[in-house]
């Protein structure tokens, strides 16, 4: 089966090119750079470079993963952030469905959102579902509702194949440094290396929904295959655990002193206290359930982080 995938060269897209790839898929990623031998790099705003990479791909799944994802970033170039995570979206959707109106089967498309749609909710709304209506609270997830909406209202006025997954937080190695959990490990190992024994972090207190991204691409593989077409699903392990409890992990699996202090910059104006989902519609539809328990992908991450400081 051919699979176009971009954003191949980010954390997802990788893990998701290898998983394609094991199970025997045609693989068209677009994205680069990156450690993918069949990525090349492509404009979301070039919509001939698009055309181009779709014929020839020939895909029976598009997988949408190219984004703006740093909330921080999205804050302090909104415009940026929506041309790419809206318009690009519309753009990529309307050449796939225009392939398909020249003769060719029409592809699934699978759009990776993000939970951070829901916005701030309280307690008594956890877990989180599908039918609530979204409430973003920052530009990222703005644009990935508005890009929600975009696809769901094209394909039901003018066809197509859309299949959504909302994404809650996910960790693995190859994380950017920019995210917190990543930035963590990084800091234990240049203490392991000998660095100052002093970490600055954000908001410890924040609770979120946290899955293995070798978990997260398994659950995209799922939905691409068995997924119901205009539905929305949660990708989520179902609960929640507190920023400052996988800090502490870390911490045991590093096994270094450590002063930690807090940061008032690396505080988020509209962080959300508590997020955590129901994933009941994404087993019940694809019999997919989470594999790599929490100290696994915190050992694997810390591990990586030793790697890239060559310890």
């Amino acid at each position: 089966m051919n699979a176009l995938v971009t954003g191949a060269g980010g954390f997802v897209g990788r893990h998701l090119v290898e998983l394609l790839l094991e199970q025997g898929w045609n693989v068209h990623a677009l994205g680069g750079p990156s450690d993918v031998d069949v990525s090349s790099r492509v404009d979301l705003a070039d919509e001939a470079a698009l055309r181009d990479a779709v014929e020839r791909a020939q895909p029976a799944v598009v997988f949408h993963l190219a984004a703006r994802s740093f909330v921080p970033e999205s804050i302090g170039a909104p415009l940026d952030t929506y041309a790419v995570n809206a318009i690009g979206t519309a753009r990529l959707f309307a050449v796939v469905r225009a392939y398909a109106r020249g003769g060719k089967t029409m592809p699934r498309f699978l759009f990776t959102s993000s939970a951070e749609v829901y916005g701030a909710r309280p307690a008594a709304d956890m877990p989180l579902v599908e039918s609530l209506a979204p409430a973003p609270a920052n530009p990222y997830a703005a644009s990935k509702a508005a890009a929600e909406a975009i696809l769901l209202g094209e394909m039901h006025t003018s066809g197509g194949d859309v299949v959504i997954a909302r994404a809650f937080n996910h960790i693995g190695p190859g994380q950017s440094e920019r995210f917190a959990v990543a930035s963590f490990a990084r800091d234990l190992a240049r203490i392991a290396a000998g660095g100052e024994q002093l970490m600055f972090v954000g908001n410890l207190d924040a609770m979120r929904d946290v899955l293995d991204v070798r978990d997260v691409v398994r659950a995209y593989v799922a939905l691409a295959k068995d997924g119901a077409s205009g539905e929305v699903y949660n990708v989520c392990r179902g609960s929640a655990i507190a920023m400052r409890d996988l800090l502490g992990r870390l911490i045991a699996i590093a096994r270094v002193p450590v002063e930690v202090r807090a940061d008032p910059e690396r505080m988020r104006p509209s962080d959300v206290p508590i997020s955590f989902g129901s994933n009941q519609r994404l087993r019940e539809r694809t019999g997919w359930a989470p594999a790599i328990v929490l100290s696994d992908s915190l050992r694997d991450i810390y591990d990586d982080a030793r790697k890239r400081i060559g310890l």
